[in-house]
């Protein structure tokens, strides 16, 4: 979990208890153990120009000035609807993973609501990559995620931003959240970042979890500029308010140079959700 708040925050441990597991483990027990453990490693390829698909894009780091990560449903469909467009964007990368929430498929033709993990690389300036990731990354196979995908980039010139929604009822405040004008954005940022954030930071004894959590994290023990923007909605499913409560972001260093027009984005946020409305019908 991320705090940068000056707290140390200790994961739970489990010493002491896997040597008396393991030591009454049969055979059998380590080769199911071995083969789920296989089952859950991540699998970032990457595709050439030819087409090919690779573990590395060119076999070293590649320079990469900015990395955008959209995580969850409703920051992925922010990004398809200001900001990827199939003329100026191609797909150079997808993450095949597997745990007991989702499992990813090799296609790129995606929903909003479906598993996913996409990368994608601006044609006029390939240092500007973009990640759509709306699939579940299970605590264990986060470091895993960042080793491989931060792996590829060097780390020199680097800057990231990060979007993630969560509930409001996990926003912690004096006041009451039924008084929140949900949904609403917070910043949290490394110390690196230096530019002017789009809205608030994140008040302590607020804290972010999981892949958001995970990727700011390396960024603080690495030194890059970085900076995550949470929305906080009260609405579960994929809705134009909560996609929309991102529009802030349109106007940053970092995404006002690659915003589409926004009046026609509009129309295709509402075409998206029209269309993730219509195949959840279909499969009620």
């Amino acid at each position: 979990m991320a705090t940068f708040f000056g707290e140390v925050v200790v994961a739970p441990s489990r010493a002491g208890v896997d040597d008396e597991e393991s030591a009454e483990e049969t055979p059998e027990d380590r080769e199911i153990r071995r083969e789920l453990e296989k089952k859950r490693e991540i699998d970032v390829l990457w595709t050439l120009p030819s087409g090919a698909p690779t573990e590395s894009p060119a076999g070293e780091p590649f320079a990469c000035s900015k990395f955008i990560v959209a995580v969850g449903h409703s920051a992925a469909a922010f990004l398809s609807s200001f900001i990827l467009d199939s003329v100026c964007w191609e797909v150079i990368g997808v993450v095949k993973l597997w745990n007991e929430w989702c499992r990813t498929s090799n296609t790129t033709n995606v929903l909003p609501t479906d598993s996913f993990c996409l990368f994608y690389r601006l044609i006029s300036d390939p240092t500007v990559l973009l990640c759509q990731c709306s699939c579940y990354v299970a605590e264990d196979q986060q470091f895993q995620w960042l080793e491989k995908v931060f792996g590829c980039m060097r780390k020199e010139g680097l800057q990231v931003t990060i979007l993630s929604t969560c509930p409001v009822a996990d926003y912690k405040t004096q006041e009451s959240t039924l008084t929140l004008p949900s949904p609403f954005l917070k910043a949290l940022k490394t110390k690196e970042f230096k530019e002017q954030v789009c809205c608030s930071l994140l008040e302590q004894p607020n804290i972010v979890r999981d892949l958001p959590a995970a990727v700011l994290s390396y960024c603080q023990v690495w030194q890059i500029p970085a900076v995550l923007y949470q929305c906080y909605t009260d609405v579960i499913k994929l809705d134009t308010v909560t996609v929309e409560a991102f529009k802030p972001l349109l106007s940053s260093k970092i995404l006002k140079s690659l915003v589409k027009d926004v009046s026609e984005s509009t129309k295709i946020l509402k075409k998206l959700l029209t269309t993730n409305e219509t195949h959840n019908n279909i499969y009620i």
